[in-house]
């Protein structure tokens, strides 16, 4: 067991890699897989089935996200003059966000926290240029979901090759 890397050590390895992740021509969202991360250890860790349900979950909310921006942009913000395009803005992200949350009833999807992960990570990747292509909102989707798919990952290799917690207080 002592033969393993110190938590700290493997989270930062881990962590620096995203750069990689980041460059160009893919332009990844770095924060999309530390969302992920950070989702699945909240979530109670790198078991099965919690990583099944971020899985599952982090993607319908960001297709939600997509489908909130289709609408708005292509949709309702040509078809409203003035400042109305907010208040359809808004009327869309309420009818969207409440089909997001009811799908989260269902015993297929029953993790609404892991579809806001997905729905907050795509709107940081769209609006934030990030993605192969800046501004595409399905270049964004793509990329989202990759990384927040790698966040996980990241948490199960960081548990799989660092000390345990319980080990590390002993020293």
């Amino acid at each position: 067991m002592r033969d393993r890397i110190p938590l700290e050590v493997v989270s930062s390895v881990l962590a620096a890699t995203s750069v990689l992740l980041a460059l160009p021509p893919l332009n990844l969202p770095p924060w999309a897989l530390f969302i992920g991360w950070a989702g699945t250890m909240a979530s109670g860790g790198p078991k099965k089935e919690v990583m099944t349900k971020i899985w599952k979950t982090m993607p319908i909310g960001s297709f939600t996200a997509l489908l909130i921006v289709l609408v708005k942009d292509d949709w309702l913000g040509p078809m409203l003059p003035g400042h109305w395009p907010i208040a359809g803005e808004m009327a869309t992200i309420f009818v969207f966000n409440c089909g997001m949350m009811l799908l989260g009833r269902t015993k297929w999807s029953l993790f609404v926290p892991g579809m806001f992960l997905g729905f907050a990570s795509f709107f940081a990747t769209y609006y934030g240029g990030w993605g192969p292509v800046t501004h595409n909102v399905w270049a964004a989707f793509i990329a989202v979901v990759i990384m927040n798919a790698l966040g996980p990952v990241y948490a199960w290799l960081n548990a799989k090759l660092a000390f345990p917690v319980a080990e590390q207080q002993e020293r």
